[in-house]
């Protein structure tokens, strides 16, 4: 894998709610844009999940669409796994699989 190419992984992955959804993608595609807690771990009373979801939509989402590692049908709000998905499925599949052992808020 070339050098960019790994980095535009680890920026995939670099936040938390990009890590979220793209693990919750390993066991349900397509997911729904309006979904803001795909894996149930945000506490809704803490945080304001409008907030969350202008971000997934004009931050989030096109980045991972840029990446190509989602597709995302902007009418329908349907996001699915895009053309370059096993290029960081891998390394999704090592976070799902060790999830209990990361530390709290890394997913």
């Amino acid at each position: 894998m070339e050098g960019e190419r790994w980095d535009d992984i680890l920026d995939a992955l670099a936040d938390p709610y990009r890590r979220q959804l793209l693990v919750a993608m390993l066991e349900e595609n397509p997911q729904q844009d309006d979904d803001v807690d795909p894996l149930n771990t945000v506490n809704h009373a803490e945080v304001d999940t409008e907030a969350l979801r202008t971000r997934l939509v004009h931050q989030h989402l096109p980045k991972l669409e840029q990446l190509g590692f989602i597709e995302w049908n902007r009418e329908t709000g349907d996001i699915s796994k895009g053309p370059d998905w096993e290029e960081v499925a891998p390394l999704l599949r090592l976070i799902q699989e060790h999830r209990h052992d990361l530390p709290d808020g890394w997913l």
